[in-house]
């Protein structure tokens, strides 16, 4: 059979609400950022590994709240006296750790907003004991936030996140192959992310649906192959 060629387009992520899983793992989170107006201090970090769905409640919470959100890289490009007239979301908030431009900014963003009496969200895949700032001001107010976490999926969440990942790529799942990749797979959101994309491509390549018969293939061939 031929191999056809396949491309690394962006898949479409379905950002609603009803469009996240709640289970045991994430129904903490999902209750505090439902009730973001009784947040201790205006603000509030969370916290969880890629893919457990930081990116997702952040655009919930930001449609209920009429938020903006910044990415901690690139708070260089904002305007802080702009921003800081809305509630505001700063995504991966450890990534601009020894970045002093980047965190005076963040200190000062963060001030303001509390001072116009707005709420802010933090988000990164550790808590703010971890993060490593290096402006002392800013440290101290990143570890005095609330902090609530994202666990590690359970059974019945990492089905839906799988099945999320595969309706983002416009895929229809058959309802043997859950189960099938369920008893193979680590229990990790990066490893449900990895599966889904490896199914994806391999389906592109061969000219096939993603199915339980092309798991198998795969799943085989890997276990051989690191054998």
């Amino acid at each position: 059979m031929p191999v056809q060629l396949t491309f690394d387009l962006p898949a479409k992520s379905a950002q609603e609400r009803e469009d996240f899983f709640v289970s045991a793992a994430n129904t903490v989170a999902v209750e505090t950022l439902e009730n973001w107006r009784s947040w201790p201090g205006q603000k509030m970090a969370l916290i969880g590994a890629e893919g457990s769905g930081k990116t997702h409640l952040t655009h919930v919470w930001a449609k209920e709240a009429g938020a903006h959100i910044l990415r901690a890289c690139e708070l260089g490009d904002i305007d802080i006296n702009t921003s800081a007239k809305n509630h505001v979301a700063v995504e991966d908030v450890c990534q601009i750790a020894g970045n002093s431009d980047a965190e005076q900014i963040l200190f000062h963003l963060h001030n303001l907003v509390l001072a116009n009496g707005h709420s802010l969200l933090l988000t990164a895949q550790t808590a703010p004991a971890k993060w490593t700032l290096s402006l002392p001001d800013l440290e101290s107010r990143m570890q005095g936030t609330p902090v609530v976490t994202l666990e590690e999926p359970d059974d019945a969440l990492l089905c839906a996140v799988m099945i999320k990942l595969f309706s983002d790529r416009q895929i229809d799942v058959p309802p043997n192959l859950l189960p099938y990749l369920l008893r193979r797979m680590d229990r990790s959101f990066s490893s449900a992310k990895e599966i889904v994309d490896t199914l994806d491509k391999a389906a592109l390549s061969r000219g096939c649906a993603v199915s339980r018969a092309l798991a198998a293939s795969v799943l085989d061939n890997d276990t051989r192959n690191s054998a």
